[in-house]
């Protein structure tokens, strides 16, 4: 992660927001783009909105409080897929709010969905971008994957995953044939 001072910022300031409630809870950070935020073209980076996304993740994991198992057990949060698309583009000094929220999960892993949100002229909402990542917690002890009935278990929470929306199942498909496809390369 190379964004320090906005992750001091989040560190520092997540107890001040409210705990989310999971699983459909959402963090909602404010941003604004910076000088450093940009390419060539003077808006912001693509590989920025998938960084800025690790500090979406990780507002999760604090204000669920279930930061407080992955230090205690040791476990390492990992993405293992993604998927974005890019639809307005974020110039200097634009304010948005990065959205991140859990849609379902499966045995081992979860899916969030992330979302750059702008306010329009007209006071609407503006997407950005919107991504789905495929998550999950690494027990490098077990050298596994945590089960996320025990994820949810160690916030006090018992909940059966809400079924895939469209694009959602989509992408699941599609990350089946690119693991499959890497397998055969090998």
């Amino acid at each position: 992660m190379n964004l320090w001072f906005r992750l001091i910022w989040l560190l520092a300031t997540f107890r001040m927001r409210p705990r989310l409630k999971m699983p459909g809870g959402a963090s909602l950070l404010p941003f604004r783009v910076w000088f450093h935020d940009l390419d060539t073209s003077l808006h912001m980076n693509n590989g920025r909105y998938w960084t800025l996304m690790d500090l979406g993740r990780t507002d999760l994991v604090l204000r669920s409080s279930l930061w407080r198992a992955i230090l205690r057990h040791r476990w390492v949060p990992v993405v293992n897929a993604g998927t974005i698309r890019f639809r307005r583009e974020m110039r200097l000094f634009r304010s948005f709010n990065l959205e991140t929220r859990i849609l379902c999960w499966s045995e081992n892993w979860l899916v969030m969905q992330h979302r750059m949100l702008m306010q329009g002229r007209d006071g609407g909402e503006i997407v950005a971008a919107v991504a789905l990542v495929r998550a999950a917690i690494y027990d490098r002890r077990a050298r596994a994957y945590v089960p996320v009935e025990r994820l949810l278990a160690e916030i006090g929470i018992t909940a059966q995953s809400p079924a895939p929306s469209p694009e959602v199942a989509a992408f699941l498909a599609s990350e089946e044939v690119l693991r499959g496809a890497g397998a055969s390369e090998r």
